[in-house]
């Protein structure tokens, strides 16, 4: 299933909501909560889990700093409900392969949290991935939309259990930096790099680039390519039923160029971002006061963490608009977290049980920087306005969307550090002239990786 997100107007209203902290309400520990060992049974909102006490159960995922710690209260809670014990094991991208070390080595966990469509297959193909039970079914069928449902899903057997989505199609913006460079937020790509210019001229770099990590230089491409390309497009490229070497590939890079060919506009040139982590590339654009090294940066939804590790607040501080339309319409892409059984047995499964239902998701929604597939959930479990109108944007899209292209791709292509798709566009930034050579290595790469 191909799925990118097509919000037309919800976006639009993220620059009018007023002073907005990123701080969670926090959980409360409240009704409905089985102590540590009770008796399995119905919550409020109708989950039920199996007594599981003494049962050990393991969960793999890429997450670190807050947003493991996140997860880990949504664990915390189901050992709660269960009596089980919980251990979060951190895995490293690509996580096909720290998976497949873990199998080898005898020790793989119960569940792993897989962030690519592209690797729920390939670890069905491995068999290694266990199908969802019954239970977890239910609360998928009730709780999410055929589409969610489907990118969990191999040969129409479920393996996945989306549990964290993402709107990877927002620019966020120091708003001082705006103010003093009279700068006013784009809505086209022209506009955007006129608005670059502007901020330029003011003595700020305008735009951070998190190079040292390539998945974000894929959804920079990605959402150029929707917006310009199309749909249809997408899906093909996506499926690789037209090659990299398209015309309509070209045309994407390059409409990137037109940024990443002017180093003067990226904090550090084509160098420094290569040597920026994504994290890094957030902090930066809001800190240093009236002078940050860049006044805008450009990822999804789940940036509020990062900008929560600094002093300044969604809202005034840090405000957002949807990525500038290319074509007729500004692209919104989405992607998202699956939980996988790795091993059998009632611990693992009842885990995707708990991960599938709207008890689990309302735990880290509180703590913010968090989008949950969940259209169960009541958006009022969100922290601050942002995240609501991001929440129900992404839910009111409902089958229509559509799914981050690289994680669509097998991993060795579209989701590993230093090769494929993340080397070949870090090359590109480096030499953004070089538009041919990076469709031919593209479409070189994809071509081994898709064994077409």
């Amino acid at each position: 299933m191909r799925t990118t997100l097509r919000i037309r107007r919800a976006a639009m209203v993220f620059t009018a909501i007023g002073a907005l902290a990123l701080t969670g309400c926090g959980d409360d520990g409240g009704s409905g909560k089985e102590k540590a060992g009770g008796s399995s049974g119905e919550t409020p909102s109708g989950v039920a889990l199996p007594k599981l006490d003494g049962e050990k159960i393991s969960v793999a995922a890429v997450w670190t700093g807050p947003e493991q710690a996140n997860f880990v209260k949504v664990l915390k809670e189901f050992e709660k409900r269960t009596g089980a014990t919980v251990t979060f094991v951190p895995a490293q991208d690509p996580i096909v392969n720290f998976l497949g070390t873990k199998i080898a080595g005898g020790q793989p966990p119960d569940v792993a949290m897989i962030p690519q469509v592209g690797a729920i297959k390939q670890a069905v193909e491995k068999k290694w991935a266990r199908p969802v039970g019954a239970d977890a079914k239910a609360q998928l069928q009730k709780n999410y939309s055929k589409v969610w449902q489907d990118l969990g899903s191999v040969d129409g057997t479920q393996y996945g259990v989306y549990f964290k989505a993402a709107n990877k199609s927002l620019i966020w913006y120091n708003a001082k930096a705006f103010e003093n460079a009279g700068a006013s937020e784009p809505k086209t790509w022209k506009d955007f790099l006129t608005t670059a210019e502007t901020v330029s001229a003011s003595g700020v770099t305008p735009v951070s680039v998190g190079g040292a990590d390539g998945w974000t230089l894929t959804d920079w491409f990605e959402n150029i390519y929707l917006s310009q390309a199309g749909p249809e497009k997408y899906d093909q490229l996506a499926q690789h039923t037209i090659k990299w070497t398209d015309p309509s590939v070209k045309d994407a890079l390059t409409t990137l160029a037109q940024l990443f060919g002017k180093p003067s506009l990226i904090a550090g040139g084509a160098d420094g971002a290569l040597q920026t982590e994504f994290p890094a590339s957030v902090t930066q654009t809001f800190t240093g006061g009236d002078q940050p090294k860049a006044a805008m940066v450009f990822e999804g939804d789940f940036v509020g963490i990062n900008i929560a590790q600094t002093k300044a607040k969604i809202g005034t501080d840090a405000k957002v608009f949807p990525f500038p339309a290319v074509g007729a319409e500004s692209p919104v892409v989405t992607g998202g977290d699956a939980a996988v059984a790795l091993k059998d047995g009632k611990g693992a499964q009842a885990l995707l049980t708990w991960l599938s239902s709207t008890d689990a998701a309302k735990i880290w929604a509180e703590q913010g920087g968090f989008i949950s597939p969940n259209k169960a959930l009541d958006t009022a479990a969100y922290p601050n306005e942002v995240q609501r109108t991001m929440a129900k944007a992404l839910i009111a899209a409902g089958d229509a969307v559509r799914f981050d292209m690289s994680d669509q791709a097998p991993q060795s292509f579209g989701g590993t550090p230093g090769k494929g798709e993340w080397k070949t566009l870090q090359d590109f930034l480096k030499n953004p002239k070089d538009i041919a050579g990076t469709q031919a290595k593209l479409e070189s790469d994809a071509a081994k990786a898709y064994k077409s």
